[in-house]
């Protein structure tokens, strides 16, 4: 790919790879299972559909359990994902470093701590951390996924999706593995590899709406934008599926510059290399 379109694009992909974390690392935590014991409060829905004003109720309710308990493993992590949700980054990884003191041997605390590591920026620390959640003779293909997520933050996309392909190993076919695989592909610039593997994604049963929003973000990138239009507003509410084609088109928003970067990277004079896409 041309130098100049090479750092274009990686401009564009930004929010694709903040996109692939999320989808990664979303899944490491089992502690929602356990959200009816005790006195933790219940979450209605899953923190991926609520809206602003819930998740900042959700994360009110959770803080003040927090504070009345901060050791509480369940409390911590739940809390800490809302934290992430809401954008709090900083303090989701405060709150983790303390349940991770409190409760050095859980091994969802650590899948926990490890993915506020890297929501943070910290990637080496969240490897080792998430490593260390890891049990050899029972390995979570979720956590092999999110140790994938984390080395492509790295820029080490081959070893990457070796990581991708030792989880689909143990979960063939799991669509938010070879989501994570299609959005490896994004991040490299490969956008027609990586539309393979989405497709074979959101083509699963189990797909939820992220991996087709991941889908609608690749096919638009490539310029069909009313088809992407067309898959991001599938299986939502009118209300979620307009955010979603807002946020669609904020990333596409400079697809006529990319493609005159393309058209000029071609012209004669214009920087060596070839287009991998």
């Amino acid at each position: 790919m041309p130098a100049s379109l090479t750092t274009f694009t990686n401009r564009i992909l930004q929010g694709a790879a903040a996109s692939l974390i999320v989808l990664a690392l979303a899944g490491c935590s089992t502690t929602k299972d356990r959200m009816t014991t005790g006195s933790v409060p219940k979450l209605t829905k899953p923190v991926e559909e609520m809206d602003a004003t819930e998740l900042r109720s959700a994360t009110d309710r959770l803080g003040q359990a927090y504070e009345k308990n901060p050791r509480d493993p369940v409390t911590g992590v739940n809390y800490a994902n809302l934290l992430r949700m809401n954008g709090r980054d900083t303090q989701a990884l405060a709150v983790m470093q303390q349940v991770a003191i409190a409760n050095p041997g859980d091994r969802n605390v650590l899948a926990a701590y490890g993915k506020a590591q890297a929501a943070a920026g910290q990637f080496q620390q969240a490897l080792d951390t998430i490593g260390r959640a890891q049990t050899p003779d029972r390995p979570d293909w979720k956590l092999i996924s999110a140790q994938g997520a984390i080395l492509d933050q790295m820029g080490r996309a081959s070893d990457a999706r070796q990581r991708y392909r030792d989880a689909l190993d143990i979960q063939p076919n799991e669509p938010s593995i070879l989501s994570n695989l299609g959005m490896s592909y994004v991040l490299t610039g490969d956008l027609r590899t990586a539309e393979t593997y989405l497709r074979s994604a959101a083509g699963q049963p189990t797909a939820d709406s992220r991996v087709r929003q991941n889908l609608a973000l690749v096919v638009g990138l490539q310029g069909r934008f009313p088809e992407a239009e067309q898959i991001a507003r599938r299986e939502l509410s009118p209300q979620q599926a307009d955010a979603n084609v807002a946020y669609l088109r904020g990333m596409l928003s400079q697809q006529n510059s990319w493609q005159k970067l393309a058209a000029k990277d071609k012209t004669p004079g214009a920087a060596g290399g070839s287009n991998t896409n």
